[in-house]
């Protein structure tokens, strides 16, 4: 314990302290007359249960981050109009990103750095230690140095990242510098070696605040319309979209739907690059059919889709242990599991449906002859149920228009279908005049099926079925004909290929006739939405229909409203029958112009409306039982991530050539069987199977929505990093650290390690930079302030109820924190001008200004690291507390 009598000249301690106790750990005894061999043996053992005790961090806090993206991927429905009035459905997250990435997600990725801070206040009964604090600066120095700088150089060639959320991005960088420079000024300037309640609760409550300030610039809450006229002024939004987005169709009133509402200007945003990639799916599969594009469509997604941090941070733990984190492979299992019963159940009823009723009906139900025909064939089927029986159907017609005796002759008969014979038919005379008439009908109607043996009928397992009623049109063909269209207005879906508008000639069909068509613009165009034409349809005689084929242009939108016409003109005889007398000559109907509508796919529309369903990267992450994860821990997966191989096709920068080479190789992999994992494959999953077993009982993030497994695994996060701080502090009394000098070093490296391959697959992956970037400097800010500021805060407030002041030795941390924002000042710096037009992004650009950056922030890290360790053994006495 510190003695309170402290003044401004403390004298520098040298040495490493002796090994003490820990929360968890006992001394490694005996301590005195040590020899050297046992030193290194000791020393061995604390490395390697650190490094095994990190691994067990890493896995289980993979379990917190995949119960962190389902918490804050949870969805509601809202209502909203579109501009032309329309109420739809659409679906938003509960949670801001903004406030999910400075609250769970920051506690995700920093919760041991967070909880060694807050364990060791607790352990070392509400006094101050050296490895807590230290630790939180050296991660923050790793983090914004080496994480950075390594994600600078990893970026493909000839690709940048650019940091999306540049304002919010502004405002967690400036608390992260302020977190360092306020956390120096409470421990060395306004209460040297002391800090009071005060000043403790208010670094706590910074983290609030820091949160609040972010989610206004966010949401632009108060000075959203100054912000916005500023940056657009200087083209920050404009420089970072054309950068970095795919050409996406402008969204109408975006601004208007921005200022109502961001998160459905997001959704709608996601829509129209689902449609996108459908649209480039079909591009490279044309001949791919609806359920398999949307499965392809959904992987891709998936793989390009906006993802969080605690996705890449999965990711990289599941690379790192050899779990699955191949995305076409989870979703196969998925949809097997969810469509194998459905499927055998239907399989099933049909199967037994087939099997046991028989059904008679005309096939076809419509027929159309001339009067001078003589005879029509009507045809009538059997279909299903026990083929060796025999059966009985009776048949007679009935008046339409036409009259029986006078148009036709009356017809009444039975057919009989014997033993396996599915299909008979039966005859109609048709009575020809020289009677000019309009068209006329009648009716044929099938009754009383039944079996042959005694007659007997069974409604269970014989009916007549519909049709069980034909029509027979008789056409007139003592006139040249009466042209028109079926219909006044007609529907269509824009994906129809080649629509046919059918033309039919009626009240006669003699000669040989020519109609004109031409087609005339509406909001649809001719050449941009359809074929354009002006051609004329040609009639023989006794033809009495023709079909108009215009192709129409497919441009896959979500949403289409547009129409264009088709107007007939006067039909043209053939020179012999223009010699008739006008009675008998052909002539226009009153149908003689059609609307063409067409209107959105909606096996598209359907697609993508499932797509924005199924598009939330939870279910990758995500487990729905116990037995699902027992399973997971003892699998072992090769490293075969299908998400590397179209990093490309990710960041829409690939070229024609590479594409289909991508696709060649896509589709050997599909085809070749499963990559075998290999023997470091093996390795790793034995060296860490104790701890996939162990988390396995952790509880499924489908359990209360992700809340039990979130507990559970913070809990076992605290455990893991009280044993960890032990070993920490052990090992560096052994070989002579300081417990200032193993934070900054050994500690910070081992838990900002998985973040760095998160960051790493999240630099290659994203399109953007606010996944790998834009979130160290929150998490830097969240630890000083959640951290150091909560662990403080207890400790405060215990000594201020017992009469005493909380002492805290600025020490090494004084100048360790003036180090850290010296050089964070410069790497910001460095970041803000990669983004200028002369490099044109925080990550990435041409090789030799990536590399050179890279190596400017490794050498700041190693520079922070090895001045930081020299203060603590007092090279630098000017800079004393």
């Amino acid at each position: 314990m510190y003695n309170l009598t402290l003044n401004s000249s403390q004298v520098c301690d040298t040495s490493a302290s002796y090994c003490k106790p820990g929360v968890v750990l006992p001394v490694w005894n005996p301590q005195e007359n040590v020899s050297i061999g046992d030193t290194i043996a000791r020393a061995c053992v604390y490395v390697l249960a650190l490094a095994y005790m990190f691994l067990g961090v890493s896995i289980i806090a993979d379990r917190f981050m995949a119960a962190i993206e389902v918490i804050t991927s949870q969805e509601r429905e809202i209502k909203v109009t579109d501009s032309e009035g329309n109420k739809q459905t659409v679906m938003v997250r509960y949670w801001n990103e903004t406030v999910s990435n400075l609250t769970l997600m920051a506690l995700g990725s920093s919760a041991p750095e967070i909880l060694l801070s807050i364990i060791e206040i607790f352990g070392n009964k509400f006094e101050a230690g050296d490895l807590g604090p230290n630790t939180i600066v050296g991660s923050a120095a790793f983090n914004l140095f080496v994480i950075i700088g390594y994600c600078i150089s990893v970026v493909p060639n000839g690709e940048i990242r650019r940091i999306k959320h540049l304002r919010v991005f502004f405002v967690t960088a400036t608390w992260s510098i302020f977190a360092y420079i306020w956390l120096y000024i409470i421990i060395a300037v306004i209460s040297p070696n002391y800090v009071d309640v005060w000043e403790a609760t208010l670094t706590f409550l910074f983290f609030p605040i820091t949160v609040l300030t972010a989610y206004i610039v966010d949401k632009k809450i108060f000075i959203g319309s100054f912000l916005q006229r500023r940056i657009k002024s200087t083209k920050v939004v404009r420089d970072e979209e054309a950068q970095n987005a795919e050409p996406l169709k402008a969204v109408e009133n975006m601004e208007a739907i921005d200022a109502a509402n961001p998160e459905i200007k997001n959704f709608e945003e996601h829509r129209k690059e689902y449609i996108n990639i459908l649209k480039e799916m079909r591009q490279k599969h044309p001949d791919i059919g609806v359920d398999e594009l949307q499965k392809l469509a959904e992987v891709e997604i998936l793989k390009r889709g906006p993802k969080s941090r605690a996705y890449y941070r999965i990711q990289a733990t599941r690379k790192l242990i050899g779990g699955t984190s191949n995305v076409r492979k989870k979703l196969e299992v998925k949809d097997r599991l969810a469509n194998s019963k459905s499927k055998s159940n239907l399989e099933s009823l049909i199967d037994n449906e087939a099997n046991t009723v028989t059904s008679v009906f005309f096939e076809p139900a419509h027929y159309t002859c001339f009067e001078s025909v003589g005879s029509i064939e009507l045809y009538v089927t059997r279909q299903g149920g026990d083929l060796n029986n025999t059966i009985l159907v009776d048949y007679k017609t009935e008046n339409g228009s036409a009259e029986a005796n006078s148009d036709y002759e009356y017809t009444e008969g039975t057919l009989i279908f014997y033993p396996n014979e599915t299909r008979k038919h039966f005859v109609v005379k048709i009575i020809d005049d020289d009677v000019y008439e309009e068209d006329e009908h009648f009716y044929v109607r099938l009754s009383n099926a039944r079996y042959q043996q005694n007659e007997l009928v069974d409604t269970d397992t014989l009916l007549v079925t519909n049709p069980d009623l034909a029509t027979v049109m008789i056409l007139d063909d003592d006139h040249g004909g009466v042209f028109m269209f079926t219909e006044a207005k007609m529907e269509i879906i824009e994906n129809v290929g080649v629509l046919r508008v059918k033309v039919i000639r009626t009240s006669g069909a003699r000669g040989k006739v020519k109609v004109p068509y031409k087609t005339i613009d509406g909001s649809a165009a001719g050449g941009r939405d359809f074929e354009k034409k002006n051609d004329v349809l040609t009639f023989y005689n006794n033809e009495v229909e023709k079909y108009i084929e215009i192709d129409i242009v497919d441009d896959e939108d979500y949403q289409k409203n547009e129409n264009f016409f088709i107007k007939l003109s006067d039909p043209i005889p053939e020179m012999e029958e223009a010699s008739h007398n006008e009675a008998g000559r052909p002539r226009l109907g009153d149908q003689n112009k059609i609307e063409i509508q067409i209107k959105e796919s909606k096996v598209i529309k359907g697609i993508v409306d499932k797509l924005l369903i199924k598009s939330n990267a939870a279910v990758l992450v995500g487990t729905s039982s116990w037995r699902e994860q027992f399973i997971e821990a003892f699998q072992v997966n090769a490293d075969d991530d299908d998400d590397d191989d179209d990093n490309d096709d990710a960041n829409g920068n690939e070229e024609d050539n590479d594409g289909e080479k991508s696709d060649e190789n896509q589709a050997d992999k599909e085809e070749s069987e499963p990559k075998r994992p290999s023997l470091s494959d093996y390795l790793i999953h034995f060296v860490s199977l104790f701890w996939k077993v162990l988390f396995a009982f952790v509880p499924p993030t489908e359990i209360w929505g992700g809340w039990a497994c979130f507990v559970v695994s913070i809990i076992i996060i605290g455990i893991l990093t009280a044993v960890i701080g032990d070993l920490a502090s052990h090992f560096g009394c052994t070989v002579g650290l300081k417990d200032s000098v193993t934070a900054i070093s050994f500690v910070a490296l081992g838990t900002s390690l998985p973040d760095t391959f998160a960051s790493k697959v999240a630099a290659i992956q994203d399109r953007y930079a606010d996944s790998s970037v834009g979130n160290v400097t929150g998490s830097n800010a969240v630890n000083v302030f959640l951290g150091i500021g909560l662990a403080w805060m207890c400790a405060s407030i215990y000594h201020y109820f017992n009469g005493t002041r909380f002492v805290v030795i600025p020490g090494s941390l004084a100048f360790s924190v003036t180090m850290f924002c010296s050089f964070a000042f410069i790497a910001i710096s460095i970041m803000m001008f990669r983004r200028s037009k002369f490099i044109g992004g925080e990550l990435g650009g041409p090789a030799s200004w990536r590399y050179f950056s890279s190596f400017v922030f490794i050498c700041l890290w190693l520079a922070y690291v090895i001045l930081s360790s020299l203060d603590s053994y007092c090279v630098f006495d000017f800079f004393k507390f």
